[in-house]
């Protein structure tokens, strides 16, 4: 909008600059033009004056008041008889016949006659005034001075160079105080701009200084402020009770547990098979009910969008893939880790939100091994692509549906619900790939199956000291 209003102001501006410069050089080279033709005039007329009795007689004619005009001005001074025949030339021999000349028939009619034509001989213009040679009515002869139009098209030139100064110094003059004026009517936008901005990115802090401008965008100024402020309130109010929900829950659901099992080893002996069942289930209810507990705190702290740091992709995936392969084993699944060596060996330095990459590793592999049959694999990778780096998990189960892969992020949602499951795994997932300013997906595996894909943000390599070698 700055640069708008600024065009706008340099338009007009130029627009009223050119309907005033434009006439004003006009007016000043015709005024000038015709001053110089009516000095050539009074000239001509003296001179001719001087020239009038000798040309009515058919006297000698002496060249000298010519030759001395010619000095003077560099002008061409040319004596007629009233035949057209020259009898004073400064720039040629007499007796020349110039009665075709229009000027000459004009002047020996007894007008004047002036103008400027273009020589070919000399290359410029040339100012011509004829005026008739007379006495008592009578012509006798005529005169005519040419002269070159230099200097006069030179102060021409010279007044539309001034002028086109003045317009440029008037622009300079009006774009710099139009930026200042468009800075200052378009920073309330930049403001609310940056205010907006900065809510966009979850910020919702204010500024201790108001809008400035109109009342209205002071009014949409405040309105803002209020507006984050309650919004910062709200989801403060639903971090707080979600962190401690989840905080409260888990003691008295931990509790329980260690009852139940107390009672389940004290009764085992006591109870009938059937009490034995229930009993199992309870705990198996408040193990499900703890999972929940965790991954809803999970959950609250990916939406907080903490700071992040830089870790090294391969060594966590690694390690959490060791930690997994008993769990795999048990289940007669082949758990494999295969990343390119490369990558392993220099390491793959991500930005993440700090525990990220080691949660989402979890419900990652815990989901695979869920769904995968014994005698199956589980494969995790990771490799650089660009500016990002790739984690993912592959599997050779009963993979998804493109719609059941686009519903899998939802909180809560399952897929196969006989199995136990909290339907929150994949929504930890995307919430802390999200946070940590990448991205997830889910796409069918090169075998079957389903392969969970990871991006993040690549981090500059570390730097280390370079030796002689």
């Amino acid at each position: 909008m700055t640069k708008r209003l600024l065009l706008s102001y340099l338009t007009i501006t130029l627009i009223v600059l050119l309907m005033l410069e434009i006439p004003l050089g006009i007016f000043y080279g015709e005024r000038e033009r015709e001053r110089l033709i009516a000095d050539v005039e009074h000239d001509a007329n003296v001179i001719a004056t001087l020239y009038e009795d000798d040309v009515e007689r058919d006297l000698p004619l002496d060249p000298q008041p010519a030759a001395t005009y010619q000095d003077r001005t560099g002008a061409r001074v040319v004596v007629l008889d009233r035949n057209g025949i020259s009898l004073v030339d400064t720039d040629q021999p007499v007796s020349r016949d110039f009665s075709t000349r229009p000027e000459i028939v004009v002047a020996l009619g007894g007008a004047r006659a002036s103008g400027t034509r273009s020589s070919e001989t000399l290359g410029t213009d040339l100012l011509y005034v004829a005026v008739p040679v007379a006495s008592g009515g009578t012509v006798h002869g005529a005169l005519r001075i040419t002269l070159e139009t230099n200097d006069v098209n030179a102060r021409i030139r010279q007044f539309w160079l001034a002028l086109a100064a003045v317009a440029a110094i008037v622009l300079l003059a009006v774009a710099a105080i139009g930026w200042g004026i468009a800075r200052s009517v378009t920073r309330p936008l930049r403001q609310l701009n940056a205010s907006a901005s900065r809510f966009a990115r979850g910020d919702l802090t204010i500024t201790a200084d108001p809008v400035e401008g109109a009342p209205e965008l002071r009014a949409l100024g405040e309105t803002m402020n209020t507006m984050a402020l309650r919004l910062n309130g709200l989801l403060t109010t639903q971090r707080v009770f979600v962190a401690d929900a989840s905080h409260q829950l888990r003691t008295p659901l931990t509790a329980l547990r260690l009852r139940l099992e107390n009672l389940q080893n004290q009764l085992a002996s006591a109870t009938t098979e059937e009490s034995s069942l229930e009993i199992d289930a309870a705990i198996a209810e408040t193990n499900r009910l703890a999972e929940l507990v965790s991954s809803l705190l999970q959950l609250a702290r990916a939406d907080e969008r903490p700071e992040t740091e830089v870790v090294d992709l391969a060594v966590l995936t690694a390690d959490r893939v060791d930690t997994w392969t008993a769990v795999a084993e048990a289940g007669g699944v082949e758990l494999r880790y295969v990343a390119d060596t490369n990558a392993t060996m220099q390491g793959l330095l991500v930005n993440a939100v700090p525990g990220a990459i080691e949660q989402i590793l979890d419900n990652l592999l815990d989901n695979a091994l869920a769904v995968s049959q014994r005698g199956s694999k589980v494969w995790a990778d990771v490799a650089r692509s660009g500016d990002m780096c790739l984690l993912t998990i592959g599997d050779e189960g009963p993979g998804l549906v493109d719609d059941e892969k686009l519903d899998a992020t939802r909180r809560f949602w399952r897929g196969d619900t006989t199995s136990p499951g909290t339907g929150l795994g994949l929504a930890i997932v995307d919430a802390l790939a999200t946070a940590s300013g990448g991205s997830f997906a889910l796409a069918d595996g090169p075998t079957g199956g389903l392969s969970a894909i990871v991006s993040f943000d690549r981090a500059p390599e570390r730097i280390h000291d370079v030796v002689d070698q």
